[in-house]
């Protein structure tokens, strides 16, 4: 096995690769305040932003799951990956060579499993890109120019082509040094009578990336009438492709998503490259499966679930796209951004309009827009004979639940009026009382968010996330003053330990009352002190974490560390402030133990002992004086 990696190079590795660059990867961040930045959290689900990155630490929190630390234990998390295959990741996205204690310079087949199998993605992408330009590949480029694809479009989306032998991608990555065991586990390979053989044989390929860019698998279309596959053949599960975790040009169109806080989501590869070369780079396509609830997390990290945010399905207006449709519109209620509908003329996907039509018939299509439980009610009604009582009676039956699930109170009595005119009720009351009835119903059994009646309030969400944690370690009182004003002291010692150094470093463990914030003390102590971070704060936050005994201290490290102050002004008179509040209560509760201690023993103590506590009381009490008196100046 590969040995350590140099602490030095881990270090150069956090230092070049600054982290909100890497959670812009995955969620659109933005101004949080006082230097941090903010997004919904890719750990769990949440309706507003609780996750914050500080850029100038190079740490990430969330105050709603508690998950934290810094770029490489986001990495780490997000994509499932170990330290080193963390480290090696980013290290090559920096362009660091990384060296190993143990054995010099880390050889290529020793890297973790993940970069390995990006890597021979990698490596493959650039072996099927350069096919396509061959005499074999001519069917290819012919189908391609067939759908109004030239050669800077292929070269921009990637597409390549893979030969119709038995193993020319097989033995070109055996030659580049992996392994049979690695290309099998790639997908790239599969097992055959003599040996790996080659997946892929004689079709147009698409490289499929993730949100962060890199490759994970691939899909290939069929082009010739002897090939008895299917029409497109996909990667297969592996451990980094799964087919209900990627999107289509998600890659490509993350950025304008974020933007523009639209999405329109097509059905097939074709479709994403007609949408983004008409200019709606925002597209993008599942691969080979449903829109389901992953995909939904994808969009809803990028979107931010702000108010004007946008999706839009484009489906054909067959059955199969109707079906699609009405799949996509039992997710719904998963998104806060509102979603749509857009069938072409004709029921043409985008790729045919464009052929036909031009680039300006694909940017219309998803401007008139048919809200998507619009489009789910009109399939429901249609099924039922309207001009009689017993058919307006089913129907209604059926799609009064569906307007019960619409999260807005307002939009589900406006739905539910126009449910009253496309079913032919004259009453529109009665379908709004029904409506109504059915969406209290639900919140009376629980209000399950994706059935009917709105969920929870956004308030109560946030707290219950914010409070559950903390069972899983000491409690802690934010109502205390005392727990209030150490919190704060501990931020300061941590993202501004200019302000408190060096009269922080002589306070005990014991000043500190809160368990949390004791273990927190006892961390900074034993990474150098505040001292140490005069100088570089983001590597002092580095040693501090290291010095943590469990995840439990860990987290609330990260939190202190990117929490925002209570203060307006956060300058010298407000560190001297805190010190003092913690270094008097600290003084306090030290005279009372002694006074206390003097109490319980009554005429029993010894007078040796008699005088040495009531001169330490004397003492003391001079002390907490001029802390009253003097502030800061008398620490």
């Amino acid at each position: 096995m590969a040995g350590r990696i140099n602490d030095d190079d881990v270090k150069a590795v956090r230092d070049a690769v600054p982290i909100d660059a890497v959670v812009s990867e995955y969620l659109q961040l933005r101004n949080a305040g006082g230097g941090n930045l903010k997004g919904l959290c890719p750990f769990h689900d949440e309706k507003s932003p609780s996750f914050q990155v500080s850029p100038g630490k190079g740490l990430f929190h969330c105050f709603g799951c508690q998950e934290g630390g810094d770029t490489i234990a986001f990495v780490m998390k997000i994509d499932h990956l170990t330290f080193s295959e963390t480290v090696e990741r980013l290290a090559a996205k920096a362009g660091i060579t990384l060296r190993y204690e143990e054995g010099g310079y880390n050889p290529s087949h020793q890297r973790g499993e993940r970069i390995r199998l990006v890597e021979a993605h990698k490596i493959a992408g650039d072996f099927y890109r350069e096919q396509l330009n061959g005499p074999e590949a001519e069917i290819g480029r012919k189908f391609l120019a067939s759908r109004g694809f030239d050669q800077d479009a292929a070269a921009h989306f990637g597409v390549g082509y893979s030969p119709a032998g038995w193993d020319h991608l097989t033995r070109y990555l055996r030659g580049k040094g992996f392994s049979d065991k690695e290309l099998i586990s790639s997908g790239l390979s599969q097992d055959g009578r003599r040996g790996p053989i080659d997946r892929f044989r004689g079709r147009l390929m698409w490289p499929i990336s993730d949100t962060s860019g890199d490759v994970v698998g691939f899909g290939a279309r069929k082009l010739r009438d002897d090939d008895n596959g299917p029409k497109y053949l996909n990667t297969p599960e592996t451990s980094i492709y799964k087919k209900s975790q990627v999107l289509y040009g998600i890659d490509l169109a993350k950025k304008d998503i974020a933007k523009s806080s639209r999405a329109v989501v097509v059905e097939g590869y074709t479709d994403v490259m007609a949408c983004h070369l008409a200019g709606i780079t925002t597209a993008i396509a599942t691969c080979g499966t449903a829109f389901g609830g992953d995909h939904i997390k994808i969009l809803r990290r990028l979107l931010m679930d702000n108010g004007s945010a946008r999706v839009i399905f484009t489906f054909d207006g067959d059955a199969a796209g109707q079906k699609a449709a009405l799949r996509a519109f039992e997710d719904d209620q998963k998104f806060a951004a509102e979603t749509y509908i857009a069938i072409a003329p004709d029921n043409m996907d985008p790729c045919d309009l464009r052929l036909a039509k031009g680039d300006d018939a694909v940017r219309d299509l998803v401007e008139p827009r048919t809200p998507l439980f619009e489009f789910a009610l009109r399939q429901i009604v249609g099924r039922y004979d309207l001009e009689t009582p017993a058919g307006r009676a089913a129907a209604l039956d059926e799609a009064a639940p569906v307007v019960a699930k619409i999260k807005t109170s307002s939009v589900q009595r406006e739905v539910a009026v126009q449910l009253a005119g496309f079913v032919g009720i004259l009453d529109q009351e009665y379908v709004v009382h029904r409506v109504n009835q059915l969406a209290q119903w639900a919140r009376g059994r629980g209000g399950d968010r994706r059935g009917p009646g709105p969920a929870p309030s956004r308030t109560g969400a946030q707290h219950q996330q914010v409070q559950a944690p903390a069972a899983s370690g000491p409690a802690l009182n934010l109502r205390s003053p005392a727990h209030r004003t150490e919190r704060e002291l501990l931020k300061l010692a941590l993202q501004k330990p200019a302000l408190v150094s060096p009269a922080f470093d002589a306070y005990g463990v014991d000043e500190f009352t809160a368990p949390p914030y004791a273990a927190v003390r006892q961390c900074i102590a034993e990474a150098g002190g505040a001292e140490l971070g005069v100088a570089e704060t983001r590597e002092y936050l580095v040693q501090v974490l290291d010095a943590t005994p469990d995840d439990t201290v860990r987290k609330l490290v990260t939190e202190l560390a990117v929490e925002v102050f209570h203060g307006k002004s956060i300058d010298e008179a407000y560190a001297g402030e805190h010190l003092v509040k913690v270094r008097l209560r600290a003084v306090d509760r030290r005279i009372d133990d002694v006074q206390g201690s003097l109490a319980r023993l009554g005429s029993n103590v010894a007078p040796d002992h008699l005088a040495a506590a009531q001169n330490e009381v004397w003492v003391l009490q001079q002390y907490a004086q001029s802390l009253r008196s003097h502030g800061a100046a008398a620490l």
